[in-house]
């Protein structure tokens, strides 16, 4: 017996080892869930894909406030799926923990969401709709069934209108028409609005059509819009634009992808405090002026005492004391800023100063700071839009320049090493270093996508521009300009660059955020050895009782439902 006992032993023992690998490999890959959003890391991610056919994944950043702001709705959506039993699941992965899996899916600003179908990873669909719940439901549902719902009766069509903010149902009693089919064609091509199709005699008559036609129904503004002339997808597209979104939008955190992501790239803003006496009779004029420029104008209003929209007051040149102010915008390959004359916002003025942009009457507006008394008595040169020009096209002047904005943290960490450049050249004939406050001034020449931006202005009269794109040091700076703008730099003609957002709001990147993290990691004066070997000890003794948890975990509670998943 003694001698079984002791080749039972190591058995034993490697049963042992075994079943602990086996409960470490199953808690590592187990799914566990934040109100009703499973909770992904490298090791549980294939499981999720295999588990679920249908897997929509945001990468997320825990500082990132585009991120919070996301994130009780996009648990909503995820709590509506699940209690339908729906085969679709909404998850999540910590993108700064989880940097590989960041990296493979090409996730390069905060949130990127995409959806996973069928297990498959080499092509997942990058979510493009809206941040609100029904947003997310809607484009998950086109994406996972059919283009548009067939409404058999009037309960199923009232469910459609009343479950989503806007709704668009074809009328059809042919459903296999050519207009039918253009119709789904049109279905497809959105994503973020749910479509019915019908050919009860009872939906017809509920919603007054004798014939075919297409309504889109809304919760705002005059609630139903019917389509006139010939049913073609151009025709339903450019109806559908015009349409889906109210006469006057606010401009938040959860419209914003609505506004950017349009088909209508010119904007108007209303910047209008919501704590001013006359605040409705102000907006209703700003409406009365929309009526005429559906699907032509997008009408923005924007709160201008909410703290979240300061930066954008500051984009445009204003300050608060300045409001209600309107300013009108382009978003194509360049922003280009619009200042009315008048300064009275009634709906005429307003429809003029429409009208006369779109007649291409109205200038550009430049912002520009005055030009300082002392602005060249400092080794740095300070430039303002009504001095740029004779000073950086000057064709017996080489000029280097920074653009930058008084908040950006990488701009107040350069500014001692572009001083020290000031006062390396301030004696030289022909080098001039200087700076300009991109928040507060514009140039024509010169378009300005993030800070700080770096360009050389060489001698001559052929007004070249060449972007500095080699290392921010003393040293790296000086090589560049001894080299006649050539070692660091890319001429402006081929760097290509798309703006979106106004001031770049739209960025998935919290940036204030970044910065200000990145500056307390900077600026951290702790020993980088006493760091590490704090965390290691911390590490190991978390290690043991989570060993030590684990399995007394295991042995007494049992499984848990995430588990079991």
């Amino acid at each position: 017996m003694k001698t079984a006992g002791l080749l039972l032993t190591p058995f034993l023992g490697l049963l042992l080892l075994l079943l602990g690998r086996a409960w470490a490999a199953e808690e590592a890959t187990a799914l566990e869930e934040e109100e009703g959003v499973l909770v992904l890391k490298a090791a549980n991610f294939e499981r999720a894909l295999e588990k679920f056919p249908h897997l929509l994944v945001e990468f997320y950043a825990p500082w990132c406030g585009h991120c919070k702001a996301l994130a009780p709705e996009y648990a909503k959506a995820a709590a509506k799926l699940k209690s339908e039993n729906s085969e679709i699941r909404l998850a999540k992965v910590d993108a700064t923990e989880e940097s590989e899996l960041a990296q493979q899916f090409g996730v390069r600003g905060y949130p990127t969401i995409k959806f996973f179908k069928n297990g498959d990873k080499s092509s997942p669909k990058e979510y493009t709709a809206g941040r609100e719940a029904d947003d997310i439901l809607n484009w998950l549902k086109k994406r996972t069934g059919p283009a548009a719902t067939t409404l058999t009766d009037v309960a199923a069509a009232e469910d459609l209108v009343e479950s989503s903010e806007v709704a668009v149902i074809g009328f059809f009693k042919d459903a296999e028409s050519e207009a039918a089919k253009q119709f789904l064609l049109a279905a497809e091509s959105i994503d973020d609005i749910p479509f019915g199709i019908t050919s009860s005699s009872e939906v017809f008559a509920k919603y007054q059509l004798s014939k075919d036609g297409v309504a889109l129904f809304k919760k705002f503004d005059e609630g139903r819009n019917n389509l006139d002339g010939e049913i073609t997808k151009e025709n339903l597209l450019n109806f559908i634009k015009s349409n889906q979104l109210p006469l006057v939008i606010e401009f938040t955190e959860q419209t914003a992808p609505k506004i950017f992501g349009g088909e209508i790239k010119t904007h108007i803003l209303l910047f209008l405090p919501k704590s001013v006496t006359d605040y409705q009779g102000k907006l209703d004029n700003f409406k009365k002026a929309a009526e005429s420029f559906k699907g032509k104008i997008l009408f923005i209003f924007i709160d201008s005492d909410h703290s979240d929209n300061q930066r954008i007051l500051e984009f445009f040149g204003l300050k608060k004391e300045e409001c209600p102010a309107i300013r009108l915008i382009t978003l194509e390959e360049e922003m280009t800023k619009y200042k009315p004359d008048s300064e009275e916002l009634t709906p005429e003025n307003i429809k003029d100063f429409c009208n006369k942009f779109l007649e291409g009457k109205v200038k550009p507006h430049l912002m520009s700071q005055e030009i300082p008394d002392d602005w060249d008595k400092q080794p740095v040169k300070i430039l303002v839009g009504k001095n740029f020009e004779d000073i950086a096209f000057d064709e017996n002047k080489n000029v280097f320049v920074e653009f930058y904005a008084p908040w950006c943290g990488h701009c107040k960490q350069l500014a001692p090493i572009w001083d020290k450049l000031g006062e390396t050249y301030k004696d030289h004939e022909s080098v001039v270093i200087a700076k300009m406050d991109s928040t507060a001034n514009e140039v024509e020449a010169v378009k300005v996508h993030s800070f700080p931006t770096l360009k050389f202005f060489p001698a001559g009269p052929g007004r070249t521009v060449v972007d500095y794109n080699g290392e921010r040091t003393l040293e790296g700076f000086k090589k560049f300009l001894e080299s006649g703008g050539k070692d660091g730099g890319v001429d402006e003609d081929i760097r290509a660059f798309t703006a979106a957002g106004y001031g770049n709001y739209s960025r998935r990147l919290d940036v204030a955020t970044l910065e200000e993290a990145t500056a307390t990691a900077v600026s951290s004066e702790q020993n980088p050895v006493i760091i590490i070997a704090v965390v290691a000890v911390a590490g190991t003794i978390i290690l043991v009782f989570m060993v030590f948890g684990f399995i007394i975990g295991r042995r007494y509670c049992g499984y848990s439902k995430a588990d079991q998943e």
